[in-house]
Order: C-alpha cells, then structure tokens, then sequence
C-alpha cells in the first residue's frame, strides 16, 4: 500500500479557511422539542484516534465534523457541518440564492439564521438543487416557508422524477438499510459513530420539497438570478440521476455539486439505490475541465470543504476524474479475463498516484463494494456459475451448513476459532449461519456482534463501520429503527399523479389481488385528465388521457371525479369528502384493502 501524506495538512487548513462563526447552542430542535441535529456530539474526535478507529478514517471524521458560518469567496458563504450536506449561499442584487438547503427544514432554518446573523437579513431571492438526493433538497422549507414561494426554484432536468422515485417506491426498504449506513443509532463516540466520510451524519428533522419552476435542460445553459449569472453543465447519469454543476464566472467559482468531493463516492450506494454509471461520471468530469478547468479559481461542493487556486482545482478534478475510470475500465477488464464480482474486488487496487491522494480514499464509498456495483452494472446478479444460479435462501441454507458443521454450538465454535485467528471475513460467514440457523441463540449473537465490531472497528470506510456497529448493536438487542418519516406529506404531494398510482401499485399484495378485476377512472378536475386504472391478474397497471372520461365507450366500474388535494386525501386515508363517485362504490374499498403497509424495521442481521 502507498504511504499517504500523513505530514500534508493542506485539507485542515482549507476547512478552516473564512471561518466566521459556529452555531451556538449547537443544537438544532425541532417544534416537538426533539434534537434533530446536534453538532457538539462530534467534539471527541479533537482527541487522538484510539484503538477503536482507523487513523484515516478519524482524520476524515475530525474534518466533517467542523461546524458553522464560512467565507469562501467574497459574496459566496457555507454552512458547513449542520447536515450531512453544505448550505452555499451565493448573495445577489437584493437578497441572497440558496443551493441546497441540507436534508430538514430546522437545520436549513437554523444554517439561513447563522448566516444572516453575520450577514444581514437577506431575502431568499432563489433556491437551486444541485441534484435529486434528499440531503440536498429535504430542507426547502426551512429557508422559504409556505406563503414565500414566489422566487425561482432551479433544478436539472429530470429532478423531480428522480427525487420522489427513489424515496417513495423502495423507500422504506432503502430507508430501513440507511439507518445501518449512516450509523444513524448508533452512539457518537470513539467505538461508536464517528461519521460516513461524506459528512458527520444525517439530520432527523422534516422532510419537505418545493417543486423546481425553472429546469436546467443543457450543458451550456445560463441564467441570470437576482443579478448573479449562472452557468450550468448538466451531470445526469454520474452520482445522481439528475445532477448538475454550476459556474459562477463573476467569482471564478464551479460548483462540483456531489460530482468532485474529498472522497472516493459510491457507486451503489450500501442502503440501495440505481448502480451508478463510473464511465458517464468521469466523463462528465472531463468535460468539467473542458469547460471550467482554464478559468476556475475556486471549486465548492455540496459536502466536505472548497479548494482554492486554478492548478488546484485542476487537480482535484483531474484525480477525481480518473479515479471513476480507473474503476470503471479495470473492473471491465478483470471481467472480460473472467473474475467475478467478488473477484475483481480482491484482485483490485488503485495506481499510486492515486493512492497517494486523500480525496481518492473509500470513506464513503469503497473499491470493493464499487467494483462489485460496476459488476452488477454490467452483469447482473448471476456470476455464471451454476452452483449460484438456484441456491437456497439464507435461512434454509444457513441451516444446512450448520448441520454439516455439527450443529450450533459446533458452528459458533469453529467461528471463535477463526475470529481467534484473525480471519474475522470467514469467523463472520460462519457465525451468520450460526444466527440464521437459531436465531435464539445467544452465544452465537454475541460471538457474531463481537466479530462485526472488531470489523468496524478497523473500517477505514465510514459506512462499512456503520453497518457494522449497526449490526452488533441489533444483535445484541438495541433496536435501529428508522428515525422519522420516509416521505413527508409535502414530499407525498409533489408527486405527479403517474407516481403516485406506481407508488400504489408497489403496494398491491400480488396473491391476494389475484382473484380481483376492477377498472377505474380518476378524473382529476384541476389537471383535466383521466387516469385509467386497471387490476388484473394482481398488477395495477394505468394509463391516461386529456378532458373527463369520454362516456361512450367501456364503462369502469367506478368514476371519480376529484382533485389532486382529494386524492391525497384519500391515499392517506382522510376519507372522500367532496369526491363524486358514479358506479360501485365497493370498488375504490377493495382496491385500498389489497394494500400492503411496508414495515420500516424489518429485520437485517436476524431472520
């Protein structure tokens, strides 16, 4: 392994650069007195790393955690280390232009305050999204509350899709595995969560979102907003699905959004999400530099802290460029030789001059779960070999190896004997058949969560550490639940009418929708369409047209005629009231009563 500049302290003094003030009290609480964030409870990583830490990942942690009000440039401020993201706050003519309001309206409400407290009661004259992750637009209302919405909303194209999409069709299964990925709790402190690299944590306040009213739709695009001239590079496709960056010529300042931080960043995400396209990421870096790299004095980013200086900027971009096409193009190659997955991730390791630089470090993503995500890309679940195509699932095969094993006790023995030895990887494979196959057992979820804490311990990825603890945590009968809503009520309405019968239709219990055939028609009054819905054969399938349903042709078995509040009304469960309903008033019951609810604490580390 390349050393690293151990001795190269360049990124703390970039973090602390146009320091201005912290909040205080660092703690940010909600209307119910609930503490959603609490920026002190990082104070004990100004202490030496101890056993319990990897030294890389505790100098990452010690960077993150740093909280308050920064200048980074005349006229552009952060609020960094209130949220898993940044506050940028570029100020305008009349008031100032807020790009992203972290991930709950208290911790935006809070970060908007710090800064007018030094600043000056500025206006919010925009808001902009760098792109489609909730940290980086759950916050809305926190700097524009309800009644101040008349200011533009930019955000790239696709945005709106690809926010709701991701947190409301496998929201909850993504939302039950964040809580292990983000640490989310588990306790702060040196053998507990020390962050996940891309910042200290996730805020548990409310989830909000105002819609976008101007859309970014090329690369080249500008826009003048409150006097201040925008040019824009659309990312689709790299660590968003709907993504951009952001140069602001007059400052000679690029906004990297979540394409260019300090961090190796996933390809697939550990708590679910689409895989992630390395080759497109790279190339869109490459066009960054195109674009910016020869004028670029300053690059900022959604989390972490900026880089001054143009061969700076350069450089950043440049290693961050080929770092994504170092993965993409040897994890390729290793499978076109005939690795699988699993292998490649073995067989993989970075050049040195990559090693070298800090930012290229898996806090937060990693190679061995990124190349095993460009695997998955490409290539599927499957990894060609027979034996893996039907195997048993976990708990009938768990079973089977532990009675080849000699039983439990044998199992859990012969596990402590690996974990004794330093193979914790196989201790912990055993261990979880062990679990699986008794899940009462006690001495096998102790030795288990033992296993997963020395793990974690030496992670030098923050989410590999989270997961870990996480799952000792459970395991020894500390409940993870997920902390808050999912999807928001305003998050709910903002979903266009097609995603809200998809997010319907995820919910339909198949069997028991088996023997059910019901056709209906939605006429929305306030958009003039009809949605036709259709059950059969268990799917709820839909399509729509313009104007009321046209009345000589097939009759559904119910009409209703409605709003787009009424229908939110009615998903939610508050009833009909001012809905018209023509047919069998039966039909809309049925079809809400073959809905599944989701539970948000299944188990991960039990069966």
């Amino acid at each position: 392994m390349t050393a690293l500049p151990v001795d190269d302290h360049q990124d703390f003094a970039d973090a602390d650069r146009g320091f201005i003030a912290l909040l205080d009290p660092p703690q940010v609480v909600a209307g119910d007195g609930r503490v959603v964030w609490d920026a002190e409870a990082y104070g004990f990583l100004a202490g030496n790393c101890p056993d319990t830490a990897h030294e890389s990942l505790w100098r990452q942690g010690r960077l993150v955690s740093r909280q308050g009000l920064y200048e980074v440039i005349e006229g552009i401020y952060q609020v960094r280390g209130l949220d898993l993201s940044n506050m940028t706050l570029v100020e305008g003519e009349h008031g100032v232009l807020v790009i992203d309001p972290l991930g709950s309206a208290e911790t935006a409400a809070a970060a908007l305050e710090l800064y007018r407290k030094h600043r000056g009661d500025r206006p919010v004259t925009a808001l902009i999204y760098t792109h489609s992750h909730l940290d980086h637009f759950g916050g809305g209302r926190g700097v524009l509350p309800d009644g101040h919405d008349a200011v533009p909303v930019l955000a790239p194209a696709g945005f709106l899709e690809h926010a709701v999409s991701e947190i409301v069709y496998a929201g909850t299964a993504i939302a039950r595995r964040a809580v292990y990925m983000y640490g989310t709790e588990l306790p702060k402190g040196p053998a507990g969560q020390i962050g996940c690299g891309l910042g200290a944590a996730h805020s548990t306040g409310t989830r909000t979102l105002i819609p976008p009213t101007v859309h970014i739709t090329s690369t080249g695009q500008e826009e003048i907003v409150d006097g201040v001239r925008i040019v824009f590079q659309l990312c689709a496709g790299a660590e968003a699905p709907a993504g951009m960056n952001s140069y602001f010529p007059a400052h000679q300042a690029l906004c990297t959004a979540e394409n260019a931080v300090h961090t190796m960043h996933n390809i697939l995400a550990l708590r679910g999400a689409a895989v992630r396209d390395p080759r497109i990421w790279s190339h869109h870096l490459n066009e960054a530099l195109d674009l910016f790299g020869d004028e670029a004095e300053l690059a900022f980013a959604s989390h972490h802290w900026p880089t001054w200086g143009k061969d700076r900027v350069r450089a950043l971009l440049t290693n961050q460029r080929d770092l994504y096409a170092y993965l993409h193009d040897q994890t390729l190659r290793l499978l076109n030789e005939g690795l699988t997955g699993a292998e490649a991730a073995e067989e993989l390791r970075l050049p040195p001059g990559l090693e070298r630089v800090w930012s290229s470090h898996g806090y937060y993503g990693s190679l061995s779960h990124n190349v095993k995500a460009i695997h998955q890309r490409y290539m599927g679940w499957f990894d060609g070999n027979p034996a893996h195509l039907w195997e048993h699932p976990p708990v009938e095969q768990a079973k089977r190896y532990v009675e080849t094993l000699g039983g439990v006790d044998a199992t859990v023995e012969k596990g402590g004997r690996y974990a004794a030895a330093g193979d914790l990887r196989f201790a912990a494979t055993l261990l979880n058949h062990a679990v699986f196959a008794d899940p009462g057992h006690f001495g096998a979820r102790e030795e288990l969560a033992a296993v997963y804490e020395r793990l974690g311990h030496g992670c030098e990825n923050g989410t590999w550490r989270n997961v870990y603890l996480t799952g000792a945590m459970e395991l020894r009968g500390t409940g993870a639940p997920v902390p808050g809503e999912t999807a928001g009520p305003e998050i709910a309405a903002a979903l266009t009418v097609d995603q809200l019968v998809d997010a319907l239709a995820v919910r339909i219990d198949g069997p028991r929708a088996w023997a059910s055939a019901l056709s209906m028609d939605w006429y929305l009054a306030d958009e003039d369409r009809t949605w036709h819905l259709t059950l059969s054969n268990g799917a709820l399938t839909h399509r729509s047209t313009p104007g009321a349903p046209n009345a000589s042709g097939e009759q559904p078995d119910l009409t209703l005629t409605l709003t787009k509040p009424q229908l939110l009304d009615i998903l939610a469960g508050r009833g009909t009231a001012g809905v018209t309903q023509e047919g069998e008033a039966g039909a809309l019951n049925e079809l809400l009563g073959l809905l599944t609810t989701p539970d948000p604490g299944f188990p991960i580390v039990t069966p």
